[in-house]
């Protein structure tokens, strides 16, 4: 996960899995000082630009008072807050006010008196009696919650911190610098903090007896960083880098499991992906990372040195999520569902280059990365990754550019110059690459695929084209709000709907659903994300209780009743696509490995049979991310990225979550271990190699 605040990024970044972060982190970013004047920060966007602020004022009577907004893509929460300490350095009382990412509202509030602890939010409410030092974890806090943590530790002699209503923080110091601010110069530490959400997070804290937050970095995306010490970021980003990049080795080299020399899986039954079937026992040898033979089922070693029985076990290509934002370290969420190759649909371009290189080097716990170069317009809604241009001549640099690194398609985004959108598809595809991305504003989905998409981003992108007129800004939230509100009446059969679906036909457009994120639409406070319903239980405790913080605002049971409609026949949608011809990929664009199950499971729920699913998130992945002569089947001479499942997903596609051995090339991952790494209980027991008798 990236963000302890709901970042409005790609919905990578945005819906659960920044939801989850937002909630279990929210108390990891704060600012409070400790005087009676303000502090002030400033949220730089990579490349310069500035996309927020926060102020802490801690007053005279001991009150502190914060105010943060924060807007990337026309999207961004915006809170208040208040808190008074206690005397051990936690919230005495605490509430927040304001609005979220995509416009749900924000109430929560803490009080502690004595051994009585009470909470109330939008999402929850609940009292415990506790005996001495406990931290509330807020779930729609600022970045300014940092202060107040690294304060409450600094006085515990035991270097844990237990939260309220569960969990407990620790952190330890990983790295040190100097900061200059003219002639002033400051020592600040890098903190490793651990014990809530799926890994560790870094923060950047002042070097005193009170510490506070400095910096709050990502790497390659923004930086939330005190006032006047901005020229700091980018030293302080290197650093962290550094430091994350040495616990990210010493995970690989925990859960990974080299296979030197021949390696056979007996007795699986092999999924054909090209034929969407099921077919009979057999033997799969792999050597040097590349499926050798595959030969019916027999009690014959044929000299290998490595064996896993599967026992009649589905063996499958590995999966393909197709719309992901990757991070460093989401690598182990993705491997432990199984999906070992994702297709990157928006990055900062030297980050997301370093990443492909520390995956392939083995020193990254990693899918395989296909990469989309990212192409925005300039705008006061422009989302800072990749490049962002003005005019025709920079839009072909950038296809040039993602050209020459090697990239396979780009993605146009919302605010990319609509005047000049015909010319640089038909440029890109001069050059070799597939066009795909969001609907840019004031143009219709059949707008771009007459222009020459290959490809669109999202069911609500799809979808806008009959609800949109020439003034409608889908660069706001009404691109989640006009599918929410008009989707329910929506008539399927009707002739403009049918003549669109046609339209795709004719052109072979492929269309990426993502309809799992979507979940948001329907989602009311205090009710569970279905998204991760069946998972919810094998979650860490934060990440759990934040599934049921809603983001839409749905004021009354007539527009729950609509919304949830309107969802409902999104996914109804899905499955008429796909009977009329027109080609799907499986992508997520949120929390890694679980959404994509739930992906699965929905295009099901729409009328498709599991193994047509399957198909999906295998052989077309592998197809329309253009290495389909590398991956995507069970194949001899294909790469060995396979997949044991412990039942049978063609029957029952939800045991596509009981993976229990994942092969990447030549090194075995037992999922077990990966989710035990993350605070996640495992869905299955692992199934390992053993080395015969006679290769011992």
């Amino acid at each position: 996960m990236r963000a302890l605040w709901p970042i409005p990024r790609g919905r990578g970044h945005t819906l659960k899995n920044i939801t989850i972060w937002a909630g279990s982190m929210a108390l990891l970013f704060a600012a409070s000082v400790q005087s009676a004047e303000t502090l002030r920060y400033t949220v730089l966007m990579e490349g310069g630009t500035v996309g927020g602020y926060q102020t802490v004022t801690r007053e005279s009577d001991g009150l502190t008072k914060v105010e943060f907004d924060f807007k990337d893509n026309g999207r961004g929460p915006t809170i208040k807050e208040e808190y008074r300490l206690a005397p051990d350095g936690t919230y005495a009382t605490y509430r927040a006010r304001g609005t979220s990412t995509f416009g749900a509202k924000i109430d929560e509030t803490f009080t502690r008196k004595g051994s009585d602890a009470r909470w109330k939010s939008t999402s929850d409410e609940g009292r415990q009696t506790l005996d001495g030092t406990a931290l509330y974890n807020s779930l729609g806090g600022t970045p300014d919650s940092a202060t107040v943590f690294l304060g409450a530790l600094a006085r515990r002699t035991d270097g844990k911190l237990p939260l309220i209503p569960t969990g407990t923080l620790t952190a330890r110091k990983v790295g040190e610098a100097q900061v200059k601010r003219g002639a002033e110069t400051r020592t600040v530490n890098l903190m490793m903090i651990t014990g809530v959400g799926f890994s560790p997070q870094f923060v950047w804290s002042t070097n005193d007896a009170s510490p506070r937050l400095f910096a709050l970095i990502f790497p390659g995306y923004l930086k939330l960083i005190e006032e006047d010490w901005q020229d700091n970021g980018a030293a302080l980003a290197a650093l962290q880098q550094a430091a994350e990049a040495q616990a990210l080795v010493d995970l690989e080299k925990r859960v990974a499991h080299p296979l030197p020399g021949v390696t056979l899986i007996r007795n699986a039954r092999v999924f054909d992906s090209e034929k969407a079937s099921l077919g009979e026992a057999s033997d799969v040898y792999v050597y040097r990372g590349r499926i050798s033979a595959v030969l019916p089922a027999s009690a014959a070693n044929q000299g290998a040195d490595h064996v896993v029985d599967a026992g009649g076990r589905v063996l499958l290509p590995g999966l393909f999520d197709m719309h992901a934002h990757v991070e460093r370290w989401q690598g182990g969420l993705h491997v432990a569902a199984g999906v070992t190759t994702v297709r990157d649909m928006a990055n900062d371009n030297a980050s997301l280059q370093d990443m492909i290189a520390e995956g392939d080097a083995g020193t990254l716990l990693f899918p395989r990365v296909v990469p989309a170069g990212f192409i925005e317009g300039e705008s006061q809604y422009a989302a800072r990754g990749g490049f962002v241009i003005k005019d025709l001549q920079g839009a072909k640099d950038a296809v040039d550019w993602y050209a020459r690194h090697g990239y396979p398609q780009i993605k146009v985004y919302n605010s990319f110059p609509k005047e000049i959108l015909r010319e640089t598809i038909a440029y890109a595809h001069s050059r070799g690459l597939r066009v795909s991305g969001h609907v840019p504003a004031f143009l219709r989905a059949q707008d771009v695929v007459e222009q020459g998409y290959d490809e669109i981003q999202h069911v609500n992108q799809v979808l806008l084209n009959f609800f949109v007129t020439p003034k409608t800004d889908t660069r706001t939230l009404e691109r989640f709000y006009l599918v929410a509100e008009k989707t329910a009446g929506l008539d399927f059969d009707s002739k403009p709907v049918q003549d669109f679906i046609e339209l795709l036909k004719t052109h072979q457009t492929v269309i990426d659903p993502t309809v799992a994120t979507f979940d948001f639409i329907r989602q009311r406070p205090g009710q569970l994300s279905q998204a991760y319903a069946a998972v919810a239980d094998h979650l860490p405790p934060d990440v759990r209780r934040s599934l049921s913080v809603a983001e839409m605002n749905i004021p009354d049971e007539a527009t729950a009743a609509r919304y949830e409609k309107s969802y409902q026949k999104c996914i109804e949608f899905v499955g008429r696509l796909y009977r009329a011809g027109i080609p799907l990929v499986a992508g997520t664009d949120a929390t890694p490995g679980f959404t994509l199950q739930r992906e699965l499971e929905l295009y099901v729920q729409a009328g498709l049979t599991p193994s047509q699913v399957l198909q999906i998130a295998t052989w077309n992945g592998a197809r329309y991310a253009k290495v389909l002569a590398e991956r995507g089947s069970v194949t001899p001479g294909k790469v060995a990225d396979l997949i044991l499942v412990d039942g049978d997903p063609t029957r029952d596609i939800s045991s596509i979550r009981k993976v229990a051995m994942v092969l990447k090339g030549d090194k075995a991952y037992y999922p077990s271990e990966i989710y035990t790494e993350l605070g996640v209980k495992p869905f299955v027991e692992p199934l390992r190699f053993t080395e015969p008798a006679a290769a011992r």
